[in-house]
C-alpha cells in the first residue's frame, strides 16, 4: 500500500510501520489508507438512567445519527444497534455477553470496522479490538474521518490532520508488538535506546509543531483577507447550523451560488462567501460555514477555530434549522453551545442595539412540514420576525426572510444629517448607493443630508471625509 507523503508538503520525515491495524504517525486516519470498501456496523451504547433526561436524544435518534455519520464516507454499511448498559466496564466498555455476541455477529456478517458511538479511553480500545479481533474506533475518530474526506482546501487539511495527530498521540498507549524497545549503539556497548512508542511520540510532536507552523501563515494570510473586508462597508452574515441542515443549500437558493449541497452530514467543511444585494438597497457579504454536531471533539473546535472565526466577525448570524427534525430543539442547544465555546454572545432580539450578536432563525426545510404545523410557524413568524420558515429546496418563504434579514440588519441603522460641500461629488454619491435618503435641502454651505445607513458601512466611509454635521 503506497501512502500519500505529499498531501501538506510539510515533510517526508521517517514514519513507523505499525502492525496490527494501529494509528500511523502521519496524520492520517484509519479509512483513508484503506483500499477496498470497509463493511462497517455501527454501535450506540447507552446508560439506562441517562434516556431519562429531557434534554437528551432517544438512543433511536442517537444510532440514527452515527449511522448518518458512517454512511457520510465510502464504507459499506452492514446496519446498526442501540444497546442499554447498566454500567459502562472500565476495560472493555461492554460486558461478557454483549462482547460475545458482537464477536459472533462481526465474524458472521464479515465486519472490518465496528464504529462505537461513544467516546472510549484507548484502553478500552485496544481491549475492544484484541477481543473482538475487528477494527474499532469511536465517534471522535469517526467525525474525524469525515473531515479528513471533506477537505478540500489547504488550510482544511491541514487543521485536520492537526486534530488527527493531536487524537492518535494519546492513542499510542496501545501495545502493539512493534513498540518494542530498540537497542542503541552497538555490541556491549550500545544502550537501552528508545521505545518505538517513544520515537512515535516524537514523530507525531514533530509533525504537529510543523503543522502549527504552517498554520500560523496560513492563519495569517485569512486574517490578511478578514482585514480587507473589514475595510469593505458591507455588513457580514454569517449561516450557522447543525449539520445537514440544509445551510448550503439554503445558501445557494439566496445566492445564486453552486456550493456542494448534499443530503449528508458535514457535505461542506471549508468557508465560502457571497454578496448580494437587499431589497433596501444594502449589500452585505453572506458567509456559508462548517456544520455542527453534538458532542463534536474538542480536538476539531481548536483546530477550525481560525476558520469559526469568520463567526466572531459576522455582524448579523442566521442560525438554520431543520424544522422537520423531531430533535431539533436539542440541536439548537448543541450549536448555541458551540458558539459559547467560540465566545460568540448571542442575543435574539432583534429591535435593541447591544454588544451581543443578533440571530435570526431561519427554520428550513418547511416542505418537509406537516401543514397545520407550517401555518403555525408563519402565526409566530409574523409576531416576532426573529423565525422565518424557509425552504432552500422549493424557495418558500426566502423573500419573507430575506425581508426579515433586511429588517434585522435596518434596526442597528444610525440616523445622520449632514452638510456635503458642492465641491464633494464621492459623498453624494456613496449616500445614493449605500444609504436610505430621507431628505435632501441646498444651504448656503452646501447640500444637506438627512439619512439612515448602516453603522459599519458609515464609519468606514466617513473617516476623512470633509462634511459638517448639522
Amino acid at each position: 500500500m503506497t501512502e500519500n507523503n505529499d498531501r501538506t508538503d510539510i515533510g517526508d520525515e521517517d514514519r513507523a510501520e505499525q502492525s496490527g491495524g494501529g494509528w500511523s504517525t502521519d496524520g492520517l486516519a484509519y479509512l483513508q489508507k484503506q483500499v477496498t470498501r470497509q463493511r462497517v456496523f455501527v454501535l450506540h451504547p447507552y446508560l439506562k438512567d441517562k434516556v431519562s433526561d429531557i434534554l437528551a436524544r432517544s438512543p433511536e435518534a442517537r444510532l440514527e445519527e452515527a449511522m448518518g455519520l458512517a454512511s457520510a464516507i465510502n464504507v459499506e454499511l452492514a446496519g446498526g444497534e442501540a444497546t442499554s448498559l447498566r454500567t459502562i466496564k472500565p476495560a472493555t466498555y461492554l460486558g461478557k455477553g454483549k462482547l460475545a455476541d458482537l464477536k459472533a455477529f462481526a465474524k458472521s456478517e464479515k465486519i472490518d470496522l465496528i464504529v462505537f458511538d461513544c467516546e472510549l479511553s484507548p484502553i478500552q480500545q485496544r481491549n475492544l479490538e484484541k477481543e473482538l479481533k475487528v477494527k474499532v474506533i469511536d465517534r471522535t475518530a469517526l467525525i474525524l474521518e469525515i473531515f479528513g474526506d471533506r477537505a478540500n482546501t489547504k488550510e482544511g487539511e491541514l487543521q485536520v490532520e492537526l486534530a488527527h495527530l493531536v487524537y492518535q498521540r494519546s492513542r499510542l498507549v496501545r501495545s502493539w508488538t512493534h513498540l518494542e524497545r530498540q537497542r542503541g549503539g552497538s555490541g556491549f556497548m550500545g544502550g537501552p535506546g528508545e521505545t518505538q512508542i517513544e520515537a512515535d511520540r516524537r514523530i507525531i510532536a514533530d509533525r504537529i509543531t510543523r503543522i502549527k507552523r504552517h498554520l500560523t501563515s496560513v492563519t495569517r494570510t485569512r486574517n490578511l483577507h478578514r482585514a480587507q473586508r473589514q475595510k469593505t462597508p458591507y455588513p457580514i452574515v454569517a449561516l450557522v447550523g447543525y449539520t445537514n441542515a440544509g445551510k448550503s443549500t439554503l445558501f445557494n437558493r439566496l445566492t445564486d451560488s453552486d456550493v456542494l449541497a448534499e443530503d449528508m452530514l458535514f457535505a461542506t467543511l471549508d468557508p465560502t462567501m457571497r454578496s448580494i444585494t437587499l431589497p433596501s438597497g444594502r449589500k452585505i457579504i453572506m458567509s456559508d460555514t462548517v456544520g455542527f454536531i453534538s458532542e463534536l471533539p474538542t480536538t476539531l473546535v481548536a483546530a477550525f477555530r481560525a476558520t469559526l472565526e469568520e463567526v466572531l466577525e459576522a455582524d448579523l448570524i442566521v442560525h438554520v434549522r431543520d424544522a422537520s427534525h423531531p430533535d431539533g430543539d436539542i440541536q439548537k442547544q448543541d450549536v448555541e453551545g458551540v458558539l459559547a465555546e467560540l465566545g460568540v454572545e448571542l442575543t435574539y432580539d432583534l429591535t435593541t442595539v447591544s454588544g451581543a450578536t443578533p440571530v435570526l432563525e431561519a427554520m428550513n426545510k418547511c416542505d418537509l412540514v406537516p401543514e397545520g404545523e407550517f401555518e403555525a410557524m408563519l402565526a409566530v413568524a409574523g409576531r416576532g420576525r426573529t423565525t422565518v420558515p424557509v425552504s432552500g429546496l422549493t424557495g418558500a418563504g426566502c423573500e419573507a426572510f430575506i425581508t426579515s434579514l433586511d429588517t434585522a440588519l435596518s434596526n442597528k441603522d444610525l440616523q445622520v444629517k449632514i452638510i456635503v460641500p458642492f465641491d464633494d461629488g464621492q459623498t453624494p454619491a456613496w449616500l445614493h448607493a449605500n444609504a436610505k435618503i430621507l431628505e435632501t435641502e441646498y444651504t448656503d454651505k452646501g447640500t444637506s443630508y438627512s439619512f439612515t445607513v448602516d453603522p459599519i458601512a458609515w464609519s468606514k466611509y466617513s473617516k476623512g471625509t470633509d462634511y459638517w454635521v448639522d
